[in-house]
């Protein structure tokens, strides 16, 4: 328990200084984070589930687009930026033909899930970091909305530990017992709750969006953050395996620690797009 505590503390507060410092330390940051992620699920499927997949194009490939994506969107870069990222695609596909690898449908199929389950969804941090000022005609960077995706989902974890471990015999109803026989509908509830409390503190000291965006905001990540739990609890179930890796003493691997945030944060885009934010 020290152990897990002290990784903890030290994650907690890497993640948030680091998006909290400076546009630089957020890019190099989550481009490391993406690398790591893309590279312990390349070495997963390789290793349990019969893959082939080229971890180091495959990991290049997404801190490129990760790269490409905070250019882009912090105005430094046109889109044209994207186009080494389009041919490593191709590269990805074409490359199966002449590899005579004894599966290549499972190589393309683990290799694009890569792409879009991890480097897109770290990629989608920057639209979340980089806002366009109309009225100023300038690209801000604004590091409360990312780092507010993270406050909701360690809130929402937060309160459904909570709220599960004490209301659980009153209230067992398990929420997906088929993944995840942990996880109940009164500790979820509980983690939206508090959420909200969360998002009633995050609506007054930042204007930006009003309280009932706020709101609305939280418990989008919250519902999407669950979903994206269970979706990489579903992820190790079909490999066979307890923890996703060991980088994080007593947390387990980067899938572990980012499972949450790898659907929350492509639906906080979309959420804040859809506001007009």
């Amino acid at each position: 328990m020290l152990l897990r505590a002290l990784t903890g503390a030290v994650f907690v507060m890497v993640l948030v200084g680091g998006i909290l410092y400076s546009p630089l330390s957020f890019v190099g940051l989550f481009a490391l984070i993406t690398a790591l992620t893309v590279w312990e699920f390349s070495t997963n499927v390789n290793r349990h589930a019969g893959a082939s997949v080229n971890r180091i194009i495959n990991t290049v490939a997404a801190v490129y687009l990760f790269m490409a994506m905070a250019g882009y969107c912090a105005d430094y870069v046109p889109s044209r930026a994207f186009i080494p990222y389009l041919l490593s695609i191709v590269y990805l596909l074409v490359s199966e033909l002449y590899l005579q690898k004894s599966d290549p449908l499972k190589n393309w199929a683990y290799a694009f899930a890569s792409q879009v389950y991890v480097a897109l969804g770290f990629s989608l941090l920057s639209v979340l970091a980089f806002q366009y000022d109309a009225l100023a005609n300038v690209t801000r960077f604004e590091p409360v909305y990312p780092l507010s995706v993270f406050l909701f989902l360690w809130t929402s974890d937060t309160g459904a530990y909570l709220c599960g471990s004490m209301l659980h015999r009153y209230f067992p109803a398990k929420l997906f017992e088929r993944i995840s026989p942990n996880k109940s509908w009164v500790g979820s509830i509980g983690g939206g709750l508090l959420c909200l409390v969360v998002a009633a503190v995050l609506a007054h000291f930042f204007p930006q969006l009003s309280l009932p965006a706020w709101l609305g905001l939280g418990l989008t990540v919250c519902v999407f953050g669950t979903w994206g739990d269970l979706v990489e609890s579903l992820f190790k179930r079909q490999l066979g395996i307890k923890d996703s890796g060991n980088v994080l003493p007593g947390h387990g691997g980067m899938l572990d620690r980012f499972d949450s945030s790898l659907l929350a944060i492509p639906a906080a885009v979309i959420y804040l797009y859809t506001l007009g934010a």
